[in-house]
């Protein structure tokens, strides 16, 4: 076992703090007795890269006054997700990648730092925490999905234990903890995880694993395909190939085994016991188990109980809206993107650059007394992948895992080489152009700066 008994009970007392729902993004709440009603003419529901985008450019379209936009989120603050890698990976500090939410929203948005309780989308109003009712012409939920820690039997223990070497970077509080585990391993067996289902950046889980192989073989503690080396590392990913887009998942499988990396596949991390991590397998093919003395830990993730539970969640929990147009099935003012939408998409910051300035032209649309959306939504993400030697394998992709190049059509560049250009870009231009632009609903991804 890793705790020393110093530090059990503190571990123990810290796993409440954990299982709980991330603070900075659960919407989740019981209503009450309705005190008050709001109307406005959009209610965008969360803070987070969707909600900040979609609200700013709607704002700046000239075509709304003072809280004619509303802004629902209880969070304190606000985090660019993406840094949590290069955290992860000890290229930066966690503490550059927040901010407070609210000194982020424009002054004339009206902004309820509170909890959703429920929708009622027949009588186009939402309840919030307080019980007060917030009305709308347009709706557009853009909540982000939860990191559920206790989806994994045993890792939140994990987490919170300071001498357990279990990290994982797709939560605040553990990104930096990632670094220094990483930095302190200096032998035995590294295990990276990836699980079944949908995960925020699908390359994420990997991104970590090349960053913390740079470390140790710049350090000569990992040999590739060296039986005297003193690390050896496996990815265990419950997907049956390295990446969902098959022309990047042959040449990241190829730099796996180049570097003499395990890879083992359709194994999906269910618990962890000490220093023994459990895997599922399909098919109902027994468990498999395997020992590790370094463990980076990707957990489960899914929608919102408060969306899931919801008239507005598909079978799954997401929104269920039209992958083109991002309008719902079912409620014709109702639209959705982000993480939280019910798109065949990778969910990363990327996506949300090309889904906001959509959603925001077919909402003012329906708004001027249009009945049908106009612009459609082709599927574009973006996953730039740190694969380690300072580079960056930067995929970009549509619908069907069709790749949708950015420099491939305008210099000829194969995107699917990993090069050091794009490590500069996901390391230092994507923060800068995040923090400066796209939360303030300036910036379109592929298609440059909005006017």
């Amino acid at each position: 076992m890793f705790r020393s008994p110093a530090t059990c009970q503190k571990a123990a007392s810290a796993v409440k703090k954990a299982v709980a729902p991330q603070t900075t993004r659960n919407l989740a709440t019981v209503s009450h007795v309705n005190s008050a009603t709001r109307n406005h003419k959009v209610v965008v529901v969360g803070g987070g890269s969707a909600g900040l985008s979609v609200s700013h450019q709607l704002l700046r379209s000239g075509k709304f006054k003072q809280d004619d936009i509303a802004v629902v989120d209880p969070a304190e603050w606000h985090h660019y997700q993406p840094g949590w890698t290069l955290v992860g990976g000890g290229l930066k500090k966690k503490e550059e990648f927040r901010k407070p939410l609210k000194g982020l929203i424009d002054p004339k948005l009206k902004f309820y730092n509170d909890k959703v309780g429920t929708f009622s989308p027949e009588e186009n109003y939402l309840t919030l925490g307080n019980g007060d009712k917030i009305s709308y012409t347009e709706l557009i939920v853009a909540p982000g999905i939860n990191v559920d820690v206790s989806s994994i039997k045993g890792l939140p223990e994990a987490l919170a234990d300071p001498h357990a070497p279990v990290a994982t970077i797709y939560r605040y509080e553990w990104c930096d903890k990632a670094a220094s585990t990483i930095k302190a391993f200096k032998k035995g067996q590294a295990l990276f995880t990836q699980p079944v289902g949908i995960v925020k950046c699908a390359g994420a889980p990997q991104k970590v694993m090349w960053l913390a192989w740079d470390q140790w073989r710049l350090s000569g503690l990992y040999k590739p395909n060296n039986p005297s080396s003193p690390i050896n590392i496996t990815f265990a990913t419950g997907l049956p190939a390295m990446f969902g887009v098959p022309k990047y998942s042959k040449i990241l499988d190829g730099l796996r085994q180049e570097r003499g990396i395990e890879g083992l596949f359709q194994h999906d991390l269910v618990s962890i016991d000490g220093n023994t991590a459990t895997f599922a397998r399909p098919d109902g093919r027994e468990s498999v188990t395997r020992k590790f003395d370094m463990l980076h830990c990707t957990p489960k993730m899914g929608p919102h109980a408060f969306v899931k539970n919801s008239p507005l969640g598909d079978a799954a929990g997401y929104v269920d809206v039209d992958p083109a147009t991002f309008r719902h099935k079912k409620y014709a003012n109702v639209w959705s993107i982000g993480d939280a939408a019910a798109l065949p998409t990778s969910k990363t910051a990327a996506a949300i650059t090309a889904q906001s300035p959509i959603v925001v032209s077919n909402v003012i649309r329906m708004i001027e007394g249009q009945t049908h959306p106009e612009q459609e939504y082709d599927g574009y993400t973006s996953c730039p992948l740190t694969t380690g030697d300072k580079q960056v394998l930067l995929a970009e992709f549509k619908y069907g895992g069709i790749p949708k190049e950015t420099f491939n059509g305008m210099f000829g560049i194969d995107q699917g080489v990993p090069r050091r250009a794009f490590y500069h870009l996901k390391k230092d231009f994507f923060p800068w152009v995040y923090d400066r632009y796209m939360v303030k609903g300036k910036w379109g991804g592929p298609k440059g700066w909005i006017k």
